[in-house]
């Protein structure tokens, strides 16, 4: 795919198309500020080289009825991978970011790289394969991590849910399995990337926040992704909650991660369980021999006291730390994602409750507190858009 010939302004052109999801030349003039004639000329040298599709007319108000472009799909394909700390998800994308097949498995992050890997060599060539795609048809590989990313080499930088991998660089490893670009990035940066694409960027001052076996937040200000100066923007669940509280991976105190993260909850839940405060849990070590949060969950909704009372702890100190970031940053969106969040709606209302007590009126006044819009495929969509979008401002795919 000649992409490396492109124009700087065909570039720009082709990425507006992506985030657009489908858009009119008019639109696209608009948004990049170029004549109608200026776009006009672009849009039909893409289509020519066979980077954009007209997709059908578009509704008008007179005149002639226009038609929507879109990256075409033959161009190629993206692979998405969202490592967790406790799982593997990968999807084979098109290019509009609709899933052609997805591989979900549960996975050890602190068993270090190469059972991941390892996974990863077998199972890419596997859904190519599967699908009937050659391997030179991969534009693109986006790879989420639950640690610190120095995005600019792809290398993990000391990652408190990762031992063993500090200063492991996954990209250069995704050589041996792909000769497709690799871009690496933080989990719940890919989340907010997978928000502003799903938004079309209608939205540009939010917060993505991650709950599962950790606590993180992707940072969108003015319709970009905000890393920070060395890439560990964003890394709230190691802000203190409690100096007096429980000792954190990170070697702290007191963490809101330590504090309401998926393993404190879980081991409310077994505290609960053991002493008999609540029955529905005890039931559950019993027949299971643990109790995980979903189960914490499950009872909250079921009208357990105690465990209602641990999702609500854990959304209040969620939305503690939260109220700070408002205060800070005053977005209009707050989306919450990851494992936790599925436990409940007392889960959100408990995080929206504490926003609304200990933030400012006027940063409250108008925002949003819901759930991420894309579920549990937030993280593999954010892949595939950073792929996409890096892969296009690079200026070739491959």
């Amino acid at each position: 795919m000649p992409w490396h010939r492109l124009s700087p302004d065909e570039l720009a052109l082709l990425e507006a198309t992506f985030w657009s999801g489908g858009v009119a030349r008019h639109a696209l003039a608009d948004t990049l500020q170029f004549s109608r004639s200026k776009t006009n000329a672009l849009t039909a040298g893409l289509l020519d080289q066979g980077l954009l599709d007209e997709a059908g007319a578009q509704h008008s108000t007179g005149g002639r009825r226009p038609e929507t472009l879109k990256v075409h799909g033959r161009i190629g394909v993206l692979f998405g991978v969202d490592i967790g700390a406790t799982s593997l998800d990968v999807a084979l994308l098109r290019p509009d970011l609709t899933i052609i097949a997805r591989h979900s498995q549960e996975a050890d992050v602190q068993a270090g790289p190469g059972p991941i890997m390892a996974r990863l060599r077998s199972l890419l060539p596997a859904m190519l394969a599967q699908n009937g795609i050659a391997p030179d048809r991969v534009l693109a590989v986006g790879i989420g991590v639950p640690g610190p990313v120095n995005f600019a080499v792809g290398q993990l930088v000391n990652p408190p849910l990762m031992p063993g991998w500090d200063s492991y660089a996954i990209r250069d490893d995704m050589r041996e399995i792909t000769d497709a670009p690799v871009f690496v990035d933080n989990d719940v940066n890919l989340m907010a990337l997978g928000v502003l694409w799903r938004q079309r960027k209608q939205i540009d001052n939010f917060l993505v926040i991650k709950v599962g076996t950790g606590i993180g937040c992707g940072i969108v200000c003015h319709g970009e992704l905000y890393r920070g100066a060395t890439g560990s923007a964003g890394d709230i669940g190691h802000i203190c909650a409690d100096p007096e509280g429980p000792l954190c991976r990170c070697g702290n105190r007191g963490c809101v991660e330590a504090m309401a993260a998926a393993p404190a909850i879980v081991a409310m839940g077994v505290d609960a369980a053991q002493s008999g405060r609540s029955p529905a849990l005890a039931a559950k070590l019993a027949e299971k021999g643990r109790v995980e949060a979903s189960d914490v969950g499950a009872a909250c909704r079921a009208g357990d006291a105690e465990a209602d009372a641990i999702v609500r702890r854990s959304g209040r100190l969620i939305g503690q730390v939260l109220a700070a970031l408002v205060n800070f940053y005053n977005p209009s969106h707050i989306f919450i994602g990851g494992g936790v969040s599925a436990i409940g709606p007392m889960f959100l209302a408990a995080i929206r409750q504490s926003v609304n007590q200990r933030s400012l009126a006027l940063s409250t006044r108008h925002l949003e507190i819901t759930a991420a819009p894309l579920g549990s495929e937030t993280g593999l969509i954010g892949a595939g858009v950073l792929a996409m979008r890096e892969a296009l401002r690079s200026g070739s795919p491959a």
